[in-house]
């Protein structure tokens, strides 16, 4: 084996290690991307199990009949918006109530 042989075959294998080590950097950013994806879905179940619990909870409480169900911040900006003077019912949604209450509104109020 001559000296140009040997040299051949070193370039052949510092571009192979190149080329490994440029596979290895995108496996690195691929798991960089899953980990975050993983850690961000892990939060989110988390969040998903605490609600379903909440939920079932309120739902054993609603079904025993010793608590009416749950309002909630929707209602209340309907409520705001109709005690403001505005129809809320499907008819006359967002004009001014000029003639007094709506029995529409009120309707939908009380279900």
């Amino acid at each position: 084996m001559d000296k140009k042989e040997l040299f051949l075959q070193i370039e052949q294998m510092e571009e192979r290690l190149g080329s490994t080590l440029a596979d290895l950097g995108s496996l690195k950013k691929q798991l960089v991307l899953l980990m975050e994806e993983n850690h961000r879905l892990t939060n989110e179940n988390q969040q998903f199990r605490k609600l379903l619990k909440k939920d079932a909870s309120n739902e054993a409480k609603h079904q025993e009949g010793k608590e009416t169900p749950v309002i909630g911040e929707g209602y209340d900006n309907l409520a705001r918006l109709y005690y403001e003077g505005f129809h809320i019912c499907n008819i006359y949604y967002g004009h001014l109530r000029n003639e007094g209450d709506c029995l529409f509104c009120l309707s939908f109020l009380n279900k």
